[in-house]
């Protein structure tokens, strides 16, 4: 049975009094499309920060591509690809600025800095105005860029939090299409968003956290077996979606209920 590229095992994360992460484990396989989902606060972008090294757990182990990230962090960080929560990008650089820094410290030649930085920049439709700085380009275009960043040395593991939010159709395709292509030479990705329609689409494998703790983990297959064997009736012929699965997993079945505006109404 081969190493899990992830492997999460009863981690916790504090925050004073408060438990944002309870006791998550779950295992990513090599080559695995892996969806991470939750309602808003319910620890998916604590536990991205975790599994990237950006935060120590409080108990509980994280293991990338077989290390043990609390032992290993900067030789697992060459490794991996990630687009965080906030971009964190330099502003004041341009396009090309940015990703020529990005590749030297993840090491790569200049060669390949600039071929690397000149392919990613046209698949990326950045490279219209060279000269424009980071600051000046619009949401979509900064995640375009913070995904190209993450993409240039070549990473094994890509962790991504939300990256298609702000992006439009047009460029959502692109990025789908190139994540696609990563899966297909043998990377893993790790995936959250609240796109439910996106996640379903790219992901074999889901997990789902709500309130800190893991609620849910498999096949997509497995958990509409796992659903549909909850609802009323002995059999249901239709297949359930993901929103469905995620709506009945978290609670949300009383989610049409919903308090009425006198003014609106």
């Amino acid at each position: 049975m081969s190493t899990p590229a992830i492997s999460a095992q009863d981690v916790t994360r504090r925050f004073g009094d408060f438990v944002a992460v309870d006791q998550v484990g779950f295992d990513v396989a090599p080559g695995q499309f892996f969806g991470f989902l939750g309602p808003n606060g319910a620890g998916k972008s604590t536990t991205i920060k975790m599994l990237t090294g950006l935060l120590a757990p409080s108990s509980g182990s994280i293991r990338v591509l077989g290390e043990d990230m609390s032992r290993n962090p900067v030789g697992i960080k060459q490794q991996i690809g990630v687009v965080p929560e906030g971009m964190a990008l330099f502003g004041r650089l341009t396009a090309a600025e940015y990703l020529h820094f990005v590749a030297r410290m993840y090491g790569l030649d200049r060669e390949t800095t600039h071929q690397r930085t000149d392919e990613l920049l046209e698949f990326m439709h950045l490279a219209n105005e060279p000269k424009k700085l980071i600051t000046d380009f619009s949401h979509g275009m900064q995640k375009k860029l913070a995904l190209a960043a993450a993409v240039i040395h070549a990473p094994r593991v890509l962790f991504l939090d939300e990256p298609f939010e702000g992006v439009d159709a047009v460029a959502a395709v692109t990025l789908k299409n190139m994540l696609q292509g990563m899966i297909s030479r043998g990377a893993t990705i790790f995936l959250t968003s609240h796109v439910l329609e996106i996640v379903e689409r790219l992901c074999t494998h889901v997990a789902i956290i709500s309130k800190g703790r893991l609620v849910a983990n498999g096949s997509l297959e497995e958990l509409r077996k796992g659903v549909a064997s909850t609802l009323p009736g002995t059999q249901r012929e239709e297949k359930l979606t993901l929103e469905e699965i995620f709506l009945n997993v978290v609670g949300g079945d009383n989610a049409e209920e919903t308090q009425e505006l006198s003014w609106l109404a």
